[in-house]
């Protein structure tokens, strides 16, 4: 059949508040034209984020009632630990509320002035946990990522020349790790391929540095590597999996992606020495080593959700979604990252509003306008959320790309919901030369595009 359904019925439906553009307008300037202080009831259609904003099987809401909420050796927390292992083949998993609680424990052990972390791309809180400890976070995204509109297969991949002659540069002993974001979300949501994670593993190798992945999204990855890479088309999404885990150390994971719950997380190690260090600050910061800040319902959740995410027909459904988006807005002449990702769909904002300069924030005026246009809640991944400011000048250091991101909750939206999206996008690229800039009017010091404030030019 040329048509891929959804691989599920609806049991349980959430009603949908309209409200008018006039209404929008107020709504908008009230919450500072950031679209995170709006409230979620006065938004349509909510593509903020994919982070913990799916929809969970009937096999997990009875899961949830089988929860062990005992604080010590929960039956659930077993379970959970079971399911990753699975995945992951690693020695010792440690749960944590989400994935930035992972990424605070890890990089608090192994970070402070004069460290370097290294990836294809880091994305806000990774880097913000980062560069918290006095670190640096390096990105060494390939030349193929870095082109909005070139067609590559692979373009999350990092590039290996530049890391090997980056880690010779500033001294292996500097660098704690290095980490593979899969999929690369801030560079379009786009795989990594099983060649240059090996690639990786061999300079690592090379050089005795630990390897990791931010693996949010590590089903996603896995069935792009089996839909476009060579050897791999015969092999089943676990297996690739499985193989990917295999080389590396490591892992931190935000489970409200790719293990479909709305909260939860791990770091996953085979450092045994790490794991301790890293369960005694658990123990300060988040919990008990069998519950790290997350209740039994919730491992249960997480460890039925790591079964069904690798579910071929899921798979083939959630990545031919947003393929399908990118289709319909490509017909009409709408830039975006090509070819799409595996969660969203990035707007390139550089070529939608040229007009507008990157001090002027052009990606933030079309998330405004999306807002306003047809109640579409959506983020700006630019010079917004990782522009830097000169310390001499304090002029404006833009971001590489000045994108807006689209993402799809999984199980969430229909068909109609997207030609829904699809067709207010097109509407405010129709009207893309009277779109105007911002400028910021408050920011926080850190995260500054989760509660900054705008006001239009």
């Amino acid at each position: 059949m040329k048509t891929i359904i959804e691989p599920f019925k609806i049991k349980s439906v959430e009603p949908i508040k309209f409200t008018t553009k006039e209404e929008r307008v107020k709504i908008l300037q009230d919450a500072g034209y950031n679209t995170f202080l709006i409230r979620s009831e006065d938004v349509i259609i909510d593509l903020l984020t994919d982070s913990g904003t799916s929809a969970m099987s009937s096999e997990q809401w009875s899961g949830i009632m089988k929860g062990d909420e005992s604080y010590a050796g929960a039956k659930s927390f077993f379970r959970f630990e079971a399911a990753v292992k699975k995945i992951t083949n690693h020695k010792f998993i440690i749960p944590t509320h989400q994935g930035r609680a992972a990424e605070k424990i890890l990089f608090s052990i192994l970070g402070g002035k004069g460290k370097y972390f290294i990836s294809n791309t880091f994305f806000d809180t990774t880097r913000a946990n980062i560069e918290f400890t006095g670190a640096e976070a390096v990105d060494l995204l390939c030349e193929e990522g870095k082109h909005p509109e070139l067609k590559a297969p692979f373009k999350g991949n990092m590039d290996v020349n530049v890391l090997d002659e980056f880690i010779q540069k500033v001294g292996k002993e500097n660098i704690p790790l290095v980490m593979l974001t899969i999929t690369n979300n801030s560079g379009g949501g786009q795989p990594v391929s099983m060649q240059n994670i090996k690639e990786v593993r061999a300079i690592c190798n090379k050089h005795n540095i630990p390897f990791f992945f931010d693996a949010c999204r590590f089903a996603e990855n896995a069935y792009f590597i089996k839909l476009r890479e060579e050897g791999y088309k015969q092999k089943s999404v676990p297996e690739i999996v499985q193989e990917m885990f295999s080389y590396v150390d490591g892992s931190t994971m935000s489970a409200k992606k790719d293990s479909l719950v709305n909260i939860g997380g791990w770091l996953s190690l085979n450092d045994e020495e790490l794991a301790m260090k890293c369960r005694n600050l658990l123990i300060v910061t988040e919990g008990f080593p069998t519950y790290g800040g997350l209740a039994g319902r919730d491992l249960e959740a997480i460890a039925q959700g790591l079964e069904e995410v690798v579910d071929e027909h899921y798979l083939q459904y959630r990545i031919r979604s947003i393929e399908y988006l990118g289709e319909k807005l490509l017909n009409e002449g709408v830039p975006i990252i090509e070819p799409p990702g595996g969660h969203a769909i990035y707007l390139d904002a550089k070529r939608f509003t040229p007009h507008i300069p990157p001090e002027h924030y052009p990606g933030q005026s079309i998330v405004c306008e999306l807002y306003i246009e047809g109640g579409l809640r959506t983020t700006e991944i630019g010079s917004v959320m990782f522009g830097k400011y000169d310390k001499q000048t304090g002029k404006l250091i833009p971001a590489m790309m000045e994108l807006v991101r689209l993402a799809i909750p999984r199980r969430v939206y229909t068909q109609s919901h997207i030609d829904y999206v699809a067709e207010v996008v097109t509407e405010v690229y129709k009207m893309r030369n009277k779109l105007k800039g911002y400028k910021i009017v408050y920011e926080a010091p850190i995260l500054r595009h989760f509660t900054a404030r705008f006001q239009p030019l």
